[in-house]
């Protein structure tokens, strides 16, 4: 019996270590986070006073899992971001949102459940949210949703964040065409009278920083500059240029939940599987040593 035992939880180790661990290790659901980024000395083209501003901007984003269409593989997140003007006292220069759906296990996109950006649909390719599960030190696509498409986010370094390892990233999005308006020629110095169509267009560079064992980014940093062109071609207006980082309480609080999932997966890969092994080679050397003893003795009653 010793033996049996000790054979089963010996086979139970690469089990969990291999298979049931990957099944076990996924993104929630129902997740629910509040992030918190400021940008200094941001320029925007303010449609309230048609004309481009200089001000401090708090920006927070909400990220809120819809349970109800998770299934199988697959979670939904929505995320709504809203972007404040503080030296100028202007609530609400700015609203977004997106509905992403991804693989739970590999964290990349899955085109399903309505994802959508500022309600327009989108199809979703490379990393949404999170980076895979043991990150490793090469480039991989993530999805950019101003530009609603994936680009190649490039290993730069190692550095730590909060005393915590973690994996540098950076992402270099081109000029991309975002969005098709009008507005008044006067206000783009423009000499013609009535409205002119311009383009808007983006461009930038996306900084992360990930935990490698969890692929959660604890620390981001978003460089945007957006123009407006009409359609000659050329730049007439500033529409939103700014560098925003996280403040440092989202980030903290990002580390811990970091901390927290690399210390779940290591007790899911390595702790348990190797508590399985080793429990499990004791029963077998026991029930050995057990058998070894009743065959001794039964030689000596021979």
């Amino acid at each position: 019996m010793l033996i049996t035992i000790g054979a089963f939880l010996v086979t139970l180790a690469p089990l969990m270590r291999f298979y049931a661990a990957d099944r076990l290790i996924s993104a929630p659901a129902d997740q629910y986070v509040v992030t918190k980024l400021q940008a200094e000395d941001a320029q925007y083209f303010s449609t309230g006073d048609l004309k481009v501003l200089t001000g401090n901007l708090d920006i927070t984003v909400t990220t809120r899992g819809d349970v109800a269409a998770a299934t199988g593989d697959q979670v939904v997140w929505d995320e709504f971001t809203a972007v404040n003007d503080v030296t100028n006292n202007r609530q609400g220069i700015s609203f977004n949102q997106r509905r992403s759906a991804f693989n739970r296990y590999t964290g990349e996109g899955v085109n399903c459940c309505g994802s959508n950006v500022e309600k327009e649909p989108v199809n979703l390719s490379g990393q949404v949210y999170l980076f895979p599960f043991g990150t490793q030190k090469k480039a991989y696509k993530v999805f950019n949703g101003t530009a609603r498409q994936a680009f190649e986010a490039r290993f730069v370094g190692e550095e730590t964040v909060n005393g915590l390892a973690v994996y540098k990233f950076e992402q270099s999005v081109p000029q991309t065409r975002t969005q098709t308006l009008t507005a008044p020629a006067s206000v783009l110095g423009m000499t013609q009278s009535g409205d002119v169509q311009v383009e808007r267009f983006y461009d930038g560079v996306v900084t992360y920083w990930v935990e490698p064992t969890s692929g959660v980014p604890v620390k981001q940093e978003q460089q945007r500059h957006e123009v407006l062109k009409t359609e000659d071609g050329v730049e007439r207006s500033v529409a939103f240029v700014a560098t925003a980082r996280m403040t440092p309480a989202t980030v903290g609080e990002l580390v811990a939940k970091a901390v927290d999932a690399k210390g779940q997966i290591n007790l899911l890969k390595v702790t348990v599987p190797l508590i399985l092994l080793i429990v499990g080679l004791v029963f077998v050397i026991a029930g050995l040593l057990v058998v070894a003893r009743w065959r001794s003795s039964r030689r000596a009653r021979i």
